[in-house]
C-alpha cells in the first residue's frame, strides 16, 4: 500500500477536541504521514468559552514554508481547516504551490459559519476571501451555511433539493469544481451529505441526532481526507466521514459534562473498521 503525506493547517484549541487535536490522530488511524503547520493557538475554541487565549501563528508560516522547500520536503495532499485570517488564505495558496507533488489533491474545508452565522471574529470579508481559496482546491467541504456566505446565497434552515442544487451551482460559478456538501437535511430525522465529482451529484443519508456537538465537522473533514488517501472514492470517502462522524456522536451523548467535543478517540476502532484495515 502506497504511504502517503498529508499537511494540514489548522489551529490548536488546547482544550476542545477540535482542528489539529482531532486531526493529527484521524489521520494517522487512517494510515497516513500527517505534518502539520498550527495557524494559531488558543486555549479553548471559541464555541461556548469565553476569555480565551489566542496566539496567531502567521509570521511563522512563510518561515516554516521556506525551510521545507530547501530541505526538499513536499506532499501528496494539503488539507486546511480553520485559518485565522484573510492573511493566512493567502499564505495557504503560496502552500498549494510551493509544497505539491505531482498529482497533490488540495482539500479546503472553509470552518468558519454553521447554524446561518460566521464563527467569532469572522466577517463577510473574510468568506469572500475564502471563496478564493476554495476555487483553487480539487476539493471543498462547505457545510450549508459556509457555502452561502461564500456566494451571497440566501441562508434557509429549511430547504428541499432545488435549493440545495442552486447552491451548488453559485459554488460551482465561483470556481469550485468537486463539493463534498455537509449538513444537507431534508427531514427533522435525518441529515446527510451531498458529494459532486466530475459532474456527478450523489446523496448520502443517515439518521441524525438533534443535540448540536462541537468539532463534528473537524472530524468529518479529517475522516473524510483520510480515507480519501487510503483509496476510497470521494463518495465512499464521505460515507466513512459521515459514519464515523455519527458514532462519535452517538458515543458522547449522556454525557453532559462533556458539550465542548465529541469522543472521537473511542471510535477509532469503528473508523479503521469501516476503511477495511
Amino acid at each position: 500500500m502506497d504511504y502517503k503525506r498529508i499537511l494540514t493547517v489548522q489551529d490548536i484549541s488546547c482544550f476542545g477536541q477540535c482542528s489539529l487535536t482531532v486531526a493529527l490522530p484521524i489521520l494517522s488511524a487512517c494510515g497516513v504521514e500527517t505534518v502539520i503547520i498550527p495557524s494559531a493557538v488558543l486555549s479553548t475554541h471559541t464555541g461556548g468559552f469565553t476569555d480565551f487565549t489566542f496566539r496567531d501563528l502567521s509570521d511563522d508560516i512563510p518561515k516554516i514554508k521556506d525551510h521545507w522547500v530547501k530541505e526538499g520536503i513536499d506532499f501528496d495532499a494539503i488539507y486546511t481547516g480553520y485559518l485565522g485570517s484573510e492573511k493566512q488564505i493567502n499564505m495557504i495558496k503560496d502552500l498549494f504551490n510551493s509544497l505539491s507533488r505531482p498529482n497533490c489533491i488540495k482539500i479546503v474545508d472553509p470552518a468558519m459559519a454553521d447554524n446561518g452565522k460566521l464563527y467569532y471574529g469572522f466577517d463577510q470579508a473574510y468568506a469572500d476571501s475564502m471563496a478564493t481559496l476554495c476555487s483553487e482546491a480539487d476539493l471543498v467541504l462547505p457545510n450549508i451555511t459556509e457555502a452561502c456566505f461564500m456566494t451571497g446565497f440566501e441562508y434557509k434552515e429549511v430547504y428541499d433539493e432545488e435549493y440545495v442544487l442552486s447552491l451548488l451551482k453559485a459554488l460551482e460559478d465561483k470556481g469550485m469544481e468537486n463539493i463534498i456538501l455537509t449538513g444537507v437535511s431534508y427531514s427533522p430525522e435525518t441529515t446527510g451529505v451531498l458529494v459532486k465529482t466530475k459532474g456527478n451529484i450523489q446523496y448520502y443519508c443517515h439518521k441524525r441526532i438533534p443535540v448540536g456537538s462541537h468539532g463534528t465537522g473537524d472530524v468529518f473533514a479529517s475522516a473524510f481526507s483520510g480515507a480519501l488517501l487510503s483509496g476510497k472514492t470521494e463518495f465512499d470517502a464521505a460515507k466513512v466521514a459521515a459514519e464515523y462522524t455519527l458514532r462519535c456522536i452517538e458515543n458522547t451523548q449522556g454525557d453532559e459534562n462533556h458539550r465542548y467535543g465529541v469522543k472521537f478517540e473511542t471510535a477509532i476502532p469503528y473508523l479503521i473498521e469501516l476503511l477495511g484495515k
